[in-house]
């Protein structure tokens, strides 16, 4: 007969041979699983839906490694080239060239093909990865790309010729998604958008849209294309002068509301947005 302590050792030892015996055998793989790659939700081509905000966006004066998780950081640095940082400090920048460059080495760059202001023959080597709007060896650029809380993807669009012919799939519209929210820079585009387009860039947060008139697609088209994306802030670009400026303007303006920015930097999330669309202009050409 088993003593006290002894009967009490062997039953915890027969307990523990059972829940081993239940778990079933124990392999290599199973002690080390292996985990399935992260794969970032579509956001854009999910309907945006925001609580109502008191004010639309309030510059910020902080620093990218202090963005909350729900905010995105977008800096205006010229002609058709913006900024973008995300809260896991991941640095987009669009339209990049060899004339206006942001401060700071991008982890990303796109590019379009229209103008030498729209790409760079020697982008920094130390950007990690550089997209191209258009496609070197024919047909249209497939983009879609995740880089830590950032996914880049593209809509290919056409440009024109210098007499006026299309030349196919010259330019991409990029959508950067990332903090909950769709960006799109619609890049150098020199016309209105398809249904089959407008479906494939989703619903957008914010839109950067150049708004120049004669160089990009005319003025009343762009605003057709401005309506149908339904973007929340429309934010222009490419305008040269308040001339250029002013005639897109004067044309929304029974049609969205119009801010003046004060800097050409500021942080937004889903919280601060509009629940409709309105229009802010931020300095810089």
């Amino acid at each position: 007969m088993l003593r006290h302590g002894s009967w009490h050792i062997a039953r915890l030892a027969v307990c523990f041979l059972l829940a081993v015996a239940a778990l079933g055998p124990v392999s290599a793989s199973a002690q080390t699983p292996k985990r399935a790659p992260q794969i970032m939700p579509d956001r854009c081509l999910a309907v945006a839906r925001a609580p109502a905000a008191p004010r639309l966006v309030q510059p910020a004066q902080f620093r990218p490694d202090m963005l909350q998780p729900a905010q995105i950081k977008l800096t205006f640095v010229g002609h058709a080239t913006w900024l973008l940082e995300t809260p896991g400090g991941i640095k987009a920048a669009t339209d990049y060239n060899d004339y206006i460059r942001p401060a700071v080495v991008p982890d990303i760059a796109t590019m379009n093909k229209a103008h030498t202001t729209h790409f760079s023959m020697l982008p920094d080597p130390e950007i990690k990865h550089v997209l191209r709007g258009w496609n070197p060896d024919g047909g249209p650029a497939r983009h879609d790309l995740t880089l830590g809380d950032l996914r880049v993807r593209n809509v290919p669009t056409n440009i024109r010729d210098w007499q006026g012919g299309a030349i196919g799939y010259g330019n991409s519209i990029f959508i950067f998604e990332a903090a909950g929210m769709c960006v799109a820079h619609l890049g150098h585009l020199h016309h209105t958008l398809t249904p089959e387009q407008i479906g494939q860039i989703g619903q957008l947060d914010v839109v950067m849209v150049p708004v120049d008139g004669s160089y990009t697609l005319d003025t009343s088209g762009m605003v057709e294309v401005v309506k149908a994306l339904r973007a929340r802030l429309i934010l222009p670009m490419h305008y040269f002068n308040q001339f250029t400026l002013n005639r897109f303007l004067d044309k929304v303006r029974g049609d969205f509301p119009i801010e003046m920015a004060e800097t050409n930097v500021l942080e937004i999330s889903q919280a601060k947005l509009p629940t409709a669309p309105k229009i802010l202009v931020l300095p810089g050409m």
